[in-house]
């Protein structure tokens, strides 16, 4: 997968495996009621969530109801980098299903109909990691220098090259890479500075680094669905789904000479970068329900891929302190839209996200009309994913290379359908 992205011509910034993760895993957020049972109400229905899963069971509803489901989140994170702990700690507001059920008269056979205007969060992206540790082992300044290395091109061609990436033309700008003679080696070579002079002389080689990652955002899904109930035995429904996207990802990299050297060609070098993703899709959600007695409910839905349109925008800032290594000592800055313009680029490209097939089945203990008089009831869903069938999409009129075809193929080799399964008792 590194070889693919890396053989992307399409520079600044580029789709990766991982993304479509993000957009396509999304666990049932619902109201109190169902993420009290896990989420697992395919056949259950009779709450507004079934919007979202199966719109058959809003045919359930013999009266019109208003719900709101709002959430706050902890967070506490962990980590250990090379023996170094570290926490991080964060908090959220979350919204799970809510909105609108109006219960409509039937006619004949079809008993009632229902129709709602509902909207939940689909996926909150908000989370903060924070590391830190010292390294002998390695800078993060390699993985400029093999990028360069391997590029073929001269230092001066790399600047204004978009087949190298902003990070390494960053690097090559501010002399956090450079060419330098290794050893007995007369051929130069592109060296990390932060190494070179250490493992040159054979010094000590010791970094303080550390890293936070914050991300933020989610998907935002506004639905419109519509169910009808026949004889209390039958209920089928649907909804049209529009999940807007909006998901920022701020890291800042901080890496620092932790010999004492104040002489040996490396202070510290520090990266922040700032990526956004905004987009906005369609889908659709199929269902039906049979009970076929007082007892037990059986449903099955189907959920249509979400085509999205996207745009990424990408920006980064790099300082560098190599001491005395350059003729005016002192720290070199340079930001990334030095490469593109004076501009912060934007990139639309489409995704498609999988099918979702969903098997359930409850059963309802003591089941009577006055709900109040119910024993409770066991519920399951088992849903199908075919995650091998997620796609990129170019989106604007230019030739990728071919980076798409690869990117597809290495996502239908390596990612596997999955089935997840629910279950909830009460």
């Amino acid at each position: 997968m590194t070889a693919c992205v890396l053989s992307a011509g399409i520079t600044a910034f580029a789709q990766i495996p991982e993304d479509v993760l993000r957009y396509s895993w999304q666990p049932v957020n619902g109201t109190a009621r169902i993420n009290a049972i896990g989420g697992a109400m395919g056949s259950l229905g009779g709450d507004i969530s079934a919007t979202f899963t199966n719109p058959a069971g809003l045919a359930m509803f013999k009266t019109s109801d208003f719900a709101i489901s709002p959430g706050y989140s902890l967070l506490n994170n962990k980590s250990q980098f090379r023996g170094t702990k570290a926490t991080d700690d964060g908090k959220h507001f979350n919204l799970g299903a809510s909105g609108w059920v109006g219960a409509l008269n039937g006619s004949g056979n079809w008993n009632n109909k229902a129709v709602s205007i509902a909207v939940t969060r689909t996926a909150n992206f908000s989370n903060s990691i924070y590391y830190r540790g010292q390294n002998d082992f390695s800078s993060y300044g390699e993985q400029y220098a093999a990028e360069a290395a391997g590029s073929g091109l001269s230092l001066d061609d790399i600047l204004n090259s978009n087949n190298v990436s902003l990070g390494t033309r960053m690097a090559v700008y501010t002399y956090l890479i450079d060419t330098a003679t290794l050893g007995s080696n007369p051929n130069p070579d592109v060296v990390s500075m932060a190494m070179y002079n250490q493992l040159a002389n054979g010094g000590a080689f010791l970094l303080n680094q550390a890293h936070r990652i914050e991300t933020s955002g989610g998907i935002t899904e506004p639905s419109i669905g519509y169910a009808a109930n026949k004889n209390d035995r039958w209920y089928v429904g649907g909804s049209i789904g529009i999940p807007i996207v909006k998901y920022d990802k701020n890291t800042f990299f901080r890496e620092e000479d932790a010999t004492g050297d104040t002489d040996n060609d490396f202070a510290f070098s520090e990266l922040s970068e700032k990526f956004s993703t905004r987009g906005i899709g369609i889908n659709a959600k199929l269902g039906v329900i049979n009970r076929p007695n007082d007892n037990l409910r059986m449903g099955f839905a189907v959920h249509t891929p979400t085509w999205y349109t996207m745009e990424d925008t990408y920006s980064a800032n790099m300082w560098v302190n190599l001491e005395n290594y350059r003729s005016n000592p002192g720290t070199e800055s340079v930001s990334s839209t030095v490469f593109t313009g004076n501009t912060v680029p934007k990139y639309k490209y489409e995704l498609v996200t999988p099918w979702k097939f969903m098997l359930s089945g409850t059963y309802i203990l003591n089941s009577v009309e006055d709900v109040r008089q119910q024993k409770g009831f066991i519920t399951a869903d088992v849903e199908y994913i075919t995650h091998k069938s997620n796609r990129f999409r170019n989106a604007e009129d230019y030739d990728d290379g071919g980076y798409f075809d690869q990117l597809n193929d290495v996502m239908k080799e390596y990612y596997k359908n999955a089935f997840n399964f629910r279950l909830g008792v009460n």
